[in-house]
């Protein structure tokens, strides 16, 4: 029993920060009442841990490696337990923005290592077993989170979802201290910090540029200049890191058409299928008035789905190579989100519930392959690189989708309301409607036209939602067809990781799909 505490405590951290992911969506109406925030401020609570998440993911990685895993992990640990406790006893928005931040650095210290504490602890077949039961903890985590999010937010407090790290993180570091020991690669080069500075600040500009953008037109100053420094600082990022020898990302990976378009599948899959949830919950919340637990159940059909299919589909797919399971995993999200277009003013939940479970096979095919798949496409020497790459892709797929979702979602509502005419300010109404108003601008208005006002706001989100729906989905078709058309393996790459177990004999110049939470890194956003 002792040899697995290790897998405890990684399994344990892993569910906590990807619960903290989709916990959050559940829980944003109940903030945004209880902070009295704008929808500029509910995107920055959401986005901002994602976001540092994915600046620091591979930076951190390299420090793990020269500083000893073991050391950043109960680092990790301890700033999530911090900065959870801090979101919990937030005063204001401010406050807790800040505190989603520093979660958010603790889990990058999380998820940049657990991966290596478990190739270090395991060999051979208890390895296959610990990749396998830390998968089935991230397919837990996503399908979980909006169930655990709406009975905390229901039953106790949006503050729960929060505070209930505390006593998990606890346990986890307690195992770790005593049951994980240290590893590191002497190795390695030095943290790339100059590498580090420029992604994170070209990564941060852009997010804040696309949410001003959704605030205050793409033509305001503040988004104009953001979105230009974001393109500037990336440029110099670029530079940078061709001219390193031991660069975070080495910009000529990108020169392969077979990476870049792998890259590219994942950033789309975790932003067209998991980022216009948090509107989703919103919708079900504020307009439909569901409480937090019946908006958290709407969302698990896809959550589900993807379970189940990524559970069955190293079995079932033993053989096929992960382009193709990738690809049509890409196709299924597109046509789920476009399927979920039928949505109309006066549609309940289930108008959804055909193309969530559409887009839940998708996810289920596509998510536990990207990683392995990811080192095919690079040359050996690269495949940390590689790894590392295609989770702060998936990463920055949720963060960039969150504030697209919102400003294409305030654009259509406003463009509706402006058409209904009976609002004297549709742009002001369209962002607290966006930002789960529904209520009280309903409440601001006479009696008698209250039954008016509630079905055009139903009449703006339900546009807004489609539109949403339909960026999700071309976007997802677009990368489907370019990871079927563009993804080769490089000829001298390795074969899937050894630690995915009983996966069998791998097709001739490609790996096969690995059984059920092979050797991969997980998902990241609701993976």
């Amino acid at each position: 029993m002792r040899k697995w505490l290790p897998l405890l405590t990684v399994s344990l951290s892993t569910f906590m920060l990807l619960l903290d992911v989709t916990i959050v969506s559940v829980a944003v109406p109940a903030m945004a009442d209880a902070l009295d925030s704008s929808f500029t401020d509910l995107q920055w609570t959401v986005d901002i841990y994602v976001l540092v998440l994915a600046a620091l993911l591979m930076a951190i990685g390299s420090a793990s490696d020269l500083f000893g895993r073991r050391r950043i992990f109960l680092l990790g640990l301890v700033v999530f337990a911090a900065a959870s406790l801090a979101c919990g006893l937030a005063p204001n928005i401010g406050f807790l923005i800040a505190a989603r931040g520093m979660q958010g650095l603790g889990a990058a210290a999380m998820f940049a290592t657990n991966a290596a504490l478990l190739s270090a602890t395991y060999r051979g077949r208890d390895l296959g077993v610990a990749f396998g039961v830390w998968g089935a903890v991230n397919g837990a985590a996503a399908a979980l989170g909006p169930i655990v999010g709406g009975l905390l937010t229901e039953h106790i407090s949006w503050r729960a979802i929060f505070l209930v790290n505390l006593p998990v993180a606890a346990v986890a570091i307690v195992i770790a201290l005593r049951a994980v020991t240290e590893s590191r690669d002497r190795a390695s080069g030095r943290i790339d910090i100059p590498g580090t500075v420029t992604f994170t600040l070209g990564v941060s500009l852009l997010i804040y540029g696309l949410i001003e953008a959704g605030d205050q037109g793409w033509s305001d100053f503040v988004t104009l200049g953001c979105l230009i420094g974001a393109a500037v600082a990336l440029v110099v990022f670029v530079l940078v890191e061709r001219g390193r020898r031991a660069p975070m990302l080495d910009p000529r990976l990108f020169r392969g058409p077979s990476f870049s378009a792998l890259m590219l599948g994942g950033f789309v899959l975790t932003g067209a299928a998991f980022a216009n949830l948090v509107f989703v919950s919103v919708w079900a919340q504020t307009v439909l008035d569901f409480d937090p637990v019946k908006a958290g159940l709407v969302l698990t059909p896809l959550a589900g789905m993807s379970f189940v299919v990524a559970g069955a589909g190293g079995r079932l797919l033993h053989g096929v190579p992960p382009r193709i399971s990738i690809g049509a995993g890409l196709l299924f999200v597109g046509a789920g989100t476009l399927l979920d277009m039928v949505i109309a003013p006066s549609s309940g939940w289930t108008a959804l519930l055909a193309g969530l479970i559409v887009t839940g096979v998708g996810v289920g095919l596509a998510s536990p392959v990207l990683a392995s798949a990811a080192l095919t496409t690079a040359p050996p020497e690269r495949a940390g690189m590689a790894n590392g790459a295609m989770n702060t892709f998936r990463q920055l797929g949720f963060a960039v989708g969150v504030p697209v979702f919102g400003t294409a979602l305030a654009g259509q509502a406003r463009a509706t309301l402006s058409d209904s005419g009976q609002f004297d300010d549709p742009q002001a109404t369209a962002s607290a409607l966006s930002g789960g108003g529904a209520p009280e601008i309903i409440a601001r208005v006479p009696a008698a036209a209250r039954a008016a006002v509630d079905q055009a706001l139903h009449a703006a989100y339900a546009d807004g939602l489609d539109r949403v729906f339909l960026i999700s989905g071309v976007a997802a078709l677009v990368a489907g067809v370019a990871v079927l058309l563009l993804v080769r393996p490089v000829p001298t790459a390795p074969r899937a990781a050894a630690a995915d177990g009983p996966a069998g004999a791998a097709v001739p110049g490609e790996p096969a799909i690995p059984a059920p939470g092979g050797s991969q890194l997980p998902t990241g956003a609701n993976g």
